[in-house]
Order: structure tokens, then C-alpha cells, then sequence
């Protein structure tokens, strides 16, 4: 099986883009949003693990295969986080504001 084998400004470009990323995280945990704060955190989080597992961990031309079993993956865990705000978000003890 042929490697692709990426050049070094593509790695030094990722590498860059994830120090602003996580610049940005830093930046916006000392903001105060309210509720966004964790939806943006968490959606600077996806690009980040996304950039490192299509570029660092070589997915980006890996097999089909391999595409299916980090898609698997990611629908399990979307199960999973559904399933478990599916119990948190039912529970009669918990109050809400605005509710």
C-alpha cells in the first residue's frame, strides 16, 4: 500500500491553525456568553480533533475502511451523548431556569 506523504508547509500550516484555534478557546473562556461559552469551546474542539485526525493521524488518505470505522465511531458517540442527555434532561429534581 502507497503512503501519501504530505509536505512539510502542510503539517507547519496545521500546526499554526490549531495554536489559533486554541488561542481562540483560551480567549473565549475568559468571556462571559453565557450558554455559548461550551457550545463554542466544544465546536473549537471538533475543528481541532478534526485537523489532527485528517492530518496527523494520516485519515485524510486512509481507505474507505478506514473512513467507515471513524464514522461508526462518531455515530456510536452520538448515541451515547444522546442516550445520556436523554436521561439528564428528563430528571423531575432538576430545575430549569425560565421553567
Amino acid at each position: 500500500m502507497a503512503k501519501h506523504v504530505e509536505s512539510k508547509k502542510v503539517y507547519f500550516t496545521v500546526f499554526v491553525v490549531l495554536m489559533v484555534l486554541t488561542f481562540i478557546t483560551i480567549q473565549v473562556a475568559f468571556m462571559d456568553l453565557g450558554w455559548l461559552n461550551n457550545i463554542l469551546a466544544l465546536g473549537i474542539a471538533v475543528c481541532k480533533a478534526t485537523l489532527v485526525a485528517l492530518f496527523f493521524m494520516h485519515v485524510r488518505y486512509s481507505t474507505r475502511l478506514t473512513w467507515v470505522v471513524i464514522l461508526g465511531g462518531l455515530f456510536w458517540l452520538g448515541i451515547m451523548i444522546a442516550l445520556t442527555l436523554s436521561d439528564y434532561l428528563t430528571r423531575s429534581w432538576l430545575t430549569y431556569p425560565g421553567h
